[in-house]
């Protein structure tokens, strides 16, 4: 028992690191309108969040863990190619071209706009100030991996727990309303439409890259030991599920109790921002500033420290500050096109690279089943990716009918999920003729 409470107590810190690292913007913004928008069915969409907001990427970081936290090792098992471009491509997405520079924009939106006079919030000069002065401290946060459990897992961790604690606690004693209507997508399929939800908070995505960082937190600790890396990077994926779950139920019950004090809105964050002035008064805009501030800040920590530590090692000759210095600077010029703008930009490149990602991963943990078969892996993922592919051009507006007649025919087309049977059909097509070829050479 004391060697079990030593341990916690010993990888505690890391495990809120992790969990800060997760808790961005987005990671805030959904549950309230999954809240609002689900209504009476609140209970089962939130089911359906949390196993894409919290199971997967759960075991996403087991994966990682077992694979030397190294996303591109995964990606390997397809091909060297495929590992290269994909990982690359998933770092970027989720680092200086949309994830980074998102949590810039939230961060002046929430957390700085509300406290603006009227006359400079349309101006371009405010949000030009703050995201200098956000990614100085971001690149001053990272620049020392080496300190990430001190400054995040240790400071900034508590003190965001500590202000969603404040909102959570108040919410449930003093409850704004009872729970509207569900609306939309959430009257007939609530728990798909909170799976959905789930996956395009990106966690997944980030599960995957952040498992690069917790290992080398580990072994800048002086931990060298890739049982006991692999055994704390799991603990440390266990206290962040903890603390996301905690916190998408806290945020998911402000929605739902919202509408009556604020009416129907199809803003989370315009949700939040109201129940937190509604719970609190005027000390409630500055509780969710702060909330705001500190969670973009370790998210936005954690994916520029991971997109720097990864092309380092792709390419070597370039310094790890170089590459720093240089997605810093790129995340801040992307902030300042607008949040509107860096979402529609990205939800094409997510609805391609969501699936596939998850359906590597979950391959990766079968992995002992079929012994590596990259046959398996191989016809998994191409029918994955003409499906998602499609999705993502539906998006940018770009629809091929006879093409998107034929998906229609898929089952949970409608709900963003018609990749899921092609990718188990084609894992299992590939399971028998792994075996049937080795049974053949084994002959």
């Amino acid at each position: 028992m004391k060697n079990i409470l030593h341990f916690i107590k010993g990888n505690l810190a890391v495990g809120l690191l992790l969990f800060a690292l997760f808790l961005g913007a987005g990671n805030i913004i959904f549950p309230p309108l999954l809240g609002q928008q689900a209504g009476e069915n609140i209970t089962v969409a939130m089911i359906g969040f949390l196993i894409t907001g919290v199971g997967l990427p759960l075991l996403a970081i087991v994966a990682v863990a077992k694979a030397g936290g190294d996303l591109q090792l995964l990606a390997n098992r397809v091909s060297p190619a495929f590992g290269v471009i994909f990982t690359s491509i998933v770092y970027l997405a989720i680092g200086p071209f949309f994830a980074v520079p998102r949590t810039g924009s939230v961060s002046y939106e929430i957390g700085i706009a509300p406290f603006l006079p009227e006359a400079m919030k349309g101006h371009w000069a405010p949000l030009l100030i703050t995201s200098i002065l956000f990614f100085a401290l971001i690149l001053y946060l990272s620049i020392n991996p080496s300190k990430l459990v001190d400054r995040v897992g240790k400071i900034l961790t508590p003190a965001l727990l500590l202000v969603i604690l404040l909102l959570a606690v108040k919410s449930f004693i003093s409850p704004m309303g009872e729970p509207g209507e569900a609306a939309g997508k959430y009257i007939s399929s609530p728990f798909a439409e909170g799976f959905v939800q789930g996956y395009l908070t990106m966690d997944v995505l980030s599960a995957l890259v952040f498992g690069i960082v917790i290992l080398q937190a580990l072994r800048d600790m002086g931990m060298t030991d890739k049982k006991k890396q692999i055994n704390t990077t799991i603990f440390a994926g266990v206290v962040a599920a903890i603390g996301l779950s905690f916190v998408y139920i806290s945020l998911g019950h402000i929605g739902n109790t919202s509408i009556t004090a604020i009416g129907a809105s199809a803003n989370g964050g315009d949700i939040i921002a109201k129940s937190a002035e509604v719970l609190f008064g005027s000390l409630g805009s500055i509780i969710l500033s702060a909330t705001i501030l500190l969670a973009c800040i370790s998210t936005a920590v954690g994916l520029l420290t991971a997109n720097a530590q990864y092309f380092h090692k792709l390419f070597p000759k370039i310094s790890y500050k170089t590459f720093l210095i240089v997605f810093t600077i790129i995340s801040a010029a992307i902030t300042n096109v607008g949040l509107s703008t860096i979402i529609s930009a990205s939800l094409p490149v997510l609805l391609i690279i969501y699936p596939l990602a998850m359906v590597l991963m979950v391959l990766s943990l079968a992995d002992h089943f079929f012994k590596g078969g990259q046959i398996v892996y191989i016809l998994a993922l191409i029918p994955t990716f003409l499906v998602s592919l499609y999705g993502g051009l539906k998006e940018m507006k770009v629809e091929i009918a006879p093409y998107e007649n034929m998906l229609k025919a898929l089952p949970l087309y409608e709900q963003n999920l018609g990749w899921l049977l092609p990718a188990i059909v084609g894992a299992f097509i590939g399971i028998m003729i792994h075996k049937l070829t080795n049974n053949a050479s084994a002959k």
